[in-house]
C-alpha cells in the first residue's frame, strides 16, 4: 500500500464512548471512511416523548463519497438498530455476518428499504479491501451468534476493534473465540486497540453462558405450575437454553412479544437455533394445558412499559394471565437506568402471587453477562499488544478503569486515549495525539419525525410536564387598539380552574391593565405586547404559586 507524506489515521466515535448504546464507531485513512456498527439506544427519563435516540452522522453525510461501508460486528439493537434511519441518508454497501444480516434484513424490510440496500455477506475468513483500507475479521464469544471482531489493515499500522466479547470456554453453541486468530493480528503488530468496555468494573471472569442452562433446568423441574421466562429477544443462546430444558422437563413453549416471535423465526430459519418438533404452541393454547406443562418465553426483561412481561403483570395481557403459584424468571440484568421499572414489574408479579427470580445473574444463576470481566479485557490487551489503547463502549467511569487495566498489563498512560464523542485520535508516521473534534451528538426519533424533536421543543415538554401551560386570548380593534374581547385565559395543568378563579381574575386584570398601558404610550407591535404580557404575567403567578407555567398570548385584530 502506498503511503502519502501528509496522510493519517483518523479514529473517532460517533455514539457509545461515554454512553452505553448507539454505537458507532469510524476509521477514516485519506479518502476511505470505514464505519463499524450502526446502533441505537433508548431514551433518558427526561427525554419526554421520545421513542430512540441514533448518532448525529453529519460528518459522514458530508464525506458521503468516501464512505466504503458498514462492517457489523453482530446483531444486537446498540448495534444494528440506527441502519434503517442511517441508510435513508447514506446508501452505502452494509457487510454482517449470516444471522446479524438476518435480523438486518428485517428491520429494513419495515423500512422498505430492503431493495436499496447492497448487503454483503461475510464470515471470519473474509478479507474486504475497501480502498486503501483491508478488512479482516475473527470470532468472539458474545451473547448472540456469529459475533465478530474487526482489524482494519491501513498505511500507517493495523487497527482493530474487538466488538463486544467475552471468553466463554464452553459456549453453548461450540462457537470458541479465535485465540489463534487474535493472538496472531497481535504479534504481525496492532496500532491501535479499541476494546469493549461494558464490564471493566467487574473483576475476576464472567461466568460461562452453559452455567445458566444448568440453573434454567432445575427451575424448571421445581415449578409446580406455569414458567414465565423473560430475556433479551436477541439472546439467541438463552432462547436455546430455555427450549433444551423444556425438551428436558416435557413442557411446551410459547413465545409472545414482537421482537421475540421475531428474532425466534429468523434464528430458526437460519439455522441458529433448533427448536424440537412440536414445542412450540400458540398463547391461546396456554390456558388449555396442564399449568405444570407449559413455558411462557417473552420480552420485558427491561420492565419496559409495553412489553409482554410488564403487561402480564398489570393483568392487562389479552391472551397470558399471572397466576398464583406461577414461577416466573427474569434472565437479564437491568441496563443502568432501567432498575425503577424492572422493581416496579417484580413488585406486581409477587402480588399477583408469583415465585419471582430476578437480580444480578451471579446471585440467581438465571443470567450471565455478555460481556467479558477484568480478566477477560487482560487477557485481550495481551493477546492484541497494542501500541496505543482507546476503550469503548462504556460510560465514562468504564472507560477510565478499562484503561488503569491496560496501565497494568504494560500499556503507557499516554498511549491510553479516553474519548467522547466526536473527539479523534489522529496518528501519523506511528506518533497518534488528539486531533480536532467533530460533529457528534444525538439525533431523537419521536414517531415517524426523526431529528425534528431538539433540545427547545424537550425543553417545552419538559416545562408543560412541571408547570402547565396557560394562553391568554385578546382580541383588539384595528381602528383605536382597545379590546374588544378578553383577555380570556385558558390553563391546562397550572391550576384546578374552578378552585382558582380569584387568581385567574387577578391574571386578568394585570394582563388588561398592561395592555391599556402600552396602548397609552403607542406601543402597537405585536411582538412587544406579547413579551410584556408574558413578563407580568409570569412574575405576578410565580409570585402567587412559585409556578412557571408556559404562557402563549395570542393577540387578533378586528
Amino acid at each position: 500500500m502506498s503511503k502519502k507524506n501528509n496522510d493519517k489515521v483518523l479514529i473517532f466515535a460517533l455514539g457509545g464512548v461515554g454512553e452505553i448504546g448507539k454505537n458507532m464507531y469510524v476509521v477514516q485513512y485519506a479518502n476511505d471512511i470505514v464505519v463499524i456498527d450502526s446502533g441505537l439506544k433508548f431514551p433518558e427519563e427526561d427525554m419526554l416523548g421520545i421513542d430512540i435516540v441514533i448518532p448525529d452522522i453529519n460528518y459522514l453525510l458530508e464525506n458521503k463519497d468516501k464512505v466504503r461501508g458498514i462492517l457489523l460486528t453482530h446483531g444486537h439493537e446498540d448495534h444494528i438498530g440506527g441502519l434503517p434511519y442511517v441508510l435513508r441518508h447514506l446508501n452505502v454497501p452494509v457487510y454482517g455476518t449470516r444471522l446479524t444480516l438476518g435480523l438486518v434484513e428485517n428491520k429494513l424490510r419495515e423500512a422498505n428499504l430492503l431493495g436499496e440496500t447492497k448487503r454483503i455477506l461475510i464470515n471470519a475468513d473474509s478479507e474486504l479491501n475497501l480502498g486503501t483500507i483491508t478488512a479482516t475479521f475473527f470470532k468472539t464469544n458474545h451473547s448472540i451468534p456469529d459475533s465478530v471482531g474487526v482489524a482494519l489493515e491501513t498505511p500507517e499500522g493495523v487497527v482493530v476493534h474487538t466488538g463486544d466479547f467475552k471468553f466463554d470456554q464452553t459456549p453453548v453453541n461450540d462457537q470458541y473465540a479465535d485465540l489463534h486468530r487474535m493472538a496472531e493480528i497481535g504479534k504481525k503488530g496492532v496500532l491501535a486497540l479499541l476494546s469493549d468496555s461494558t464490564n471493566a468494573e467487574k473483576p475476576g471472569f464472567t461466568g460461562s453462558e452453559k452455567s445458566v442452562g444448568v440453573t434454567i433446568e432445575e427451575v424448571f423441574r421445581k415449578a409446580k405450575q406455569r414458567v414465565v421466562i423473560a430475556t433479551f429477544a436477541s439472546n439467541i443462546h438463552r432462547v436455546q437454553q430455555v427450549l433444551d430444558a423444556a425438551e428436558a422437563t416435557r413442557r411446551k413453549v410459547t413465545v409472545i412479544g414482537r421482537s421475540m416471535v421475531n428474532v425466534v423465526s429468523i434464528a430458526s430459519e437460519l439455522g441458529y437455533l433448533r427448536v424440537p418438533d412440536g414445542m412450540l404452541i400458540e398463547p391461546e393454547e396456554v390456558n388449555r394445558m396442564a399449568a405444570d406443562r407449559v413455558v411462557v418465553l417473552c420480552t420485558g426483561s427491561q420492565g419496559e412499559p409495553m412489553s409482554a412481561l410488564t403487561r402480564m403483570a398489570r393483568s392487562t395481557h389479552r391472551k397470558v394471565d399471572i397466576l398464583p403459584g406461577d414461577t416466573v424468571i427474569i434472565a437479564a440484568t437491568p441496563i443502568p437506568g432501567n432498575e425503577r421499572y424492572v422493581g416496579r414489574t417484580v413488585d406486581e408479579l409477587f402480588r399477583l402471587g408469583a415465585d419471582v427470580i430476578y437480580g444480578p445473574g451471579s446471585k440467581t444463576g438465571v443470567h450471565v453477562s455478555g460481556h467479558g470481566s477484568q480478566e477477560e479485557l487482560k487477557l485481550m490487551l495481551n493477546l492484541m499488544k497494542p501500541k496505543y489503547f482507546i476503550p469503548i463502549h462504556g460510560e465514562y467511569r468504564m472507560l477510565r478503569l478499562h484503561g488503569q487495566l491496560a496501565e497494568s498489563v504494560g500499556v503507557d498512560q499516554e498511549d491510553i486515549f479516553i474519548l467522547d464523542n466526536g473527539d479523534t485520535v489522529e496518528i501519523q508516521g506511528g506518533v497518534a495525539r488528539k486531533g480536532a473534534r467533530i460533529q457528534a451528538g444525538n439525533i431523537l426519533i419521536d414517531g415517524l419525525g426523526v431529528g425534528d424533536v431538539g433540545n427547545i421543543v424537550l425543553r417545552d415538554r419538559k416545562l408543560l410536564s412541571q408547570d402547565g401551560i396557560l394562553v391568554v386570548v385578546v382580541t383588539l380593534s384595528k381602528q383605536d387598539g382597545t379590546i374588544l374581547s378578553g383577555p380570556d385565559i385558558i390553563s391546562r395543568g397550572f391550576v384546578y380552574v374552578r378552585e382558582s378563579e380569584g387568581l385567574l381574575d387577578e391574571a386578568n386584570r394585570i394582563v388588561t391593565s398592561t395592555l391599556n398601558k402600552l396602548m397609552n404610550d403607542n406601543v402597537n407591535e405585536w411582538a412587544s405586547l406579547k413579551t410584556h404580557v408574558k413578563d407580568a404575567l409570569g412574575r405576578f403567578l410565580y409570585e402567587q404559586t412559585r409556578r412557571r407555567p408556559m404562557i402563549l398570548p395570542i393577540i387578533m385584530e378586528v
